[in-house]
């Protein structure tokens, strides 16, 4: 799985910095997935959640941001993620092997928290690593979490910090408080780039990297390969 990229370049910038995109000066256009979305392939799941909304109440902050970056990682045929044949399950990615629509959060290096929305069948380990949002409320208790720093959650170690999600949350289910995965905006197909993966070895050219283009929480754009 991907790295923190706590130290990824600053693109600055804010929401209403972007013209076009879905979320200025809308409300969300869902009120419920698609049904069966999160039992479908990995990498299917990871385009469709660009737009959705992540709701954190955290500490007594609510904050809250609509998810622009995702990368997907599969089971024990992709070689990049927890799940890979060499690694098997263990205690750390068992989370990853269901049921679907659970947070699945882990330390990378050491250092910076990332969280995945669980899909596929129970016992089917796939992931999406939430990579990038951009904050829609809360953003002062976003800021004061990350120390001023900006951007505020572009990368998935920025993300997780902005939000305050921890290892607390492994295996948290998302559809309850107080961390929340709901529906948000559609994201057309000519706004969305795709392209390999971030801060992996193996497997790093798979196209399985989703982004919105010109969003500023977006944590990079190198290697864009096509619009999906």
């Amino acid at each position: 799985m991907g790295r923190g990229d706590a130290a990824s370049p600053d693109r600055g910038g804010s929401a209403g910095g972007a013209s076009g995109l879905p979320w200025l000066g809308a409300e969300p256009a869902r009120d419920r997935f698609a049904p069966g979305l999160f039992t479908r392939p990995v990498e299917q799941v990871a385009r469709a959640l660009l737009g959705a909304r992540l709701i954190a109440t955290i500490g007594g902050a609510r904050t809250a941001g609509v998810i622009v970056e995702t990368e997907a990682y599969g089971g024990a045929d992709d070689p990049a993620s927890h799940a890979a044949t060499r690694t098997g399950r263990t205690r750390r990615n068992a989370t990853m092997f269901g049921p679907p629509f659970r947070a699945y959060v882990y330390r990378s290096y050491g250092m910076h928290w990332c969280v995945n929305v669980v899909t596929g069948a129970e016992g089917d380990a796939q992931a999406v690593l939430l990579r990038g949002l951009e904050p829609l409320e809360g953003g002062e208790h976003m800021g004061r979490r990350r120390r001023d720093r900006r951007p505020l959650a572009a990368g998935p170690g920025r993300l997780c910090e902005a939000m305050g999600i921890d290892g607390s949350l492994d295996g948290h289910d998302l559809s309850a408080p107080p961390l929340l995965l709901v529906p948000g905006w559609a994201v057309p197909d000519a706004r969305v780039g795709v392209s390999g993966r971030v801060g992996v070895k193996m497997a790093a050219h798979w196209p399985v990297r989703f982004y919105v283009l010109g969003s500023s929480g977006v944590s990079r754009t190198l290697h864009r390969t096509e619009s999906a």
